[in-house]
């Protein structure tokens, strides 16, 4: 007997998101079907139901960052949903640069966990990834008052990302500490912003 649709998706859901927790804490090439089939509690046979190709699915994996039903931990710490302007600009800085957001790597942005791996994937997994960026870029941009707001954004994000990228890539804890810090006070100084 066939499953029902809203079984098949949940089913499907539950592959991606196995996928993307993965794909964070070990990267594409380093993550077997077998592996996230396996961490999702299925069989490799379920897995060519939902997707062709690995790839495929990497890129729906990258995408899904964008529609989880709930924020991860580190984004409900620092928050708020009903902010608005600078200051929901603000607690996006704080919590993208979060000490929360270093440590959880299963749940982490794609834009830190998996640059490396992106730009040596395809179309699809390129397409997912910028996806994640421009609405990163737009979560930004909208929620800035000043005529330069598209390009104060564009420099907001290559800052939080350089800087989670280099603090996670040292083996130096305070010295990645240190970019953080230095990244969220650069933004808070050029911008006008002042701590609460």
């Amino acid at each position: 007997m066939p499953h029902s649709p809203k079984r098949k998706q949940q089913t499907r859901e539950r592959i991606v998101e196995s996928a993307r927790h993965l794909f964070n804490r070990k990267g594409f090439t380093e993550v077997t079907i077998d592996d996230i089939m396996s961490h999702a509690g299925l069989t490799r046979g379920g897995f060519y139901k939902h997707f062709d190709t690995k790839e495929q699915l990497y890129a729906h994996a990258v995408r899904q960052f964008l529609c989880a039903q709930a924020p991860e931990r580190w984004q409900r710490k620092h928050v708020d949903g009903c902010a608005r302007g600078r200051v929901f600009a603000r607690m996006i800085v704080n919590a993208y640069l979060s000490r929360e957001h270093l440590v959880d790597r299963d749940g982490s942005c794609p834009l830190v966990a998996l640059p490396s791996d992106i730009a040596r994937g395809g179309k699809a997994v390129k397409a997912a990834f910028r996806q994640v960026l421009v609405r990163m870029i737009e979560i930004f941009s909208t929620n800035l008052t000043e005529p330069a707001a598209r390009q104060r954004a564009l420099t907001m994000v290559a800052m939080c990302v350089g800087a989670m990228v280099v603090a996670r890539a040292v083996d130096d804890a305070e010295l990645g500490d240190s970019f953080r810090d230095a990244a969220r006070d650069h933004l808070f100084a050029t911008t006008g912003w002042n701590e609460p």
